[in-house]
């Protein structure tokens, strides 16, 4: 079952690209994630987008959120697509699909891995759900209305 507006964010704990261990909850009461799940490091979709989230990553800090990029693609995967793109957040390995498959990420057309961007308050409780597999830059363009709306409230 999909995750939706207004059901508590699945945590998790996975390992980013230096390899250390990252936890939804460690955000929690302290600021607001947007975690964006997209298919593979280095392909032309998942580029534009990481790098579309890279080029605004000042406006989500100044929102009071971080960025967390997620999908199956491994650590040593992850630090290599993130120092070609000098990408300054996280990304995070979900090798099994475990924390995709917790959200209801769902696949495109049945096969390709899905895009959806998820906008987690404080609290921890999903605020905004984005999925669309071939607008990967609107994702960036919803999160960072999705805070505006949030510090506005």
């Amino acid at each position: 079952m999909a995750i939706k507006v207004g059901d508590a964010a699945p945590d998790f704990t996975l390992p980013n690209q230096a390899g250390k261990s990252v936890s939804l909850s460690s955000f929690r009461s302290q600021k607001a994630v947007v975690l964006y799940f997209y298919p593979k490091d280095d392909t032309p979709g998942c580029t534009v987008e990481s790098c579309s989230f890279r080029d605004r990553y000042e406006d989500f800090l100044a929102a009071g959120a971080e960025v967390i990029g997620i999908s199956s693609d491994s650590p040593d995967s992850h630090r290599a697509f993130a120092s070609k793109h000098n990408l300054p957040f996280t990304l995070v390995s979900d090798m099994g699909s475990a924390v995709r498959k917790a959200y209801g990420v769902p696949a495109t057309l049945g096969l390709l891995p899905g895009r959806v961007t998820y906008v987690i308050d404080k609290a921890g409780t999903v605020r905004h759900v984005f999925n669309s597999q071939f607008n990967p830059q609107g994702h960036v363009t919803e999160a960072l209305g999705m805070l505006k709306d949030l510090q506005a409230a």
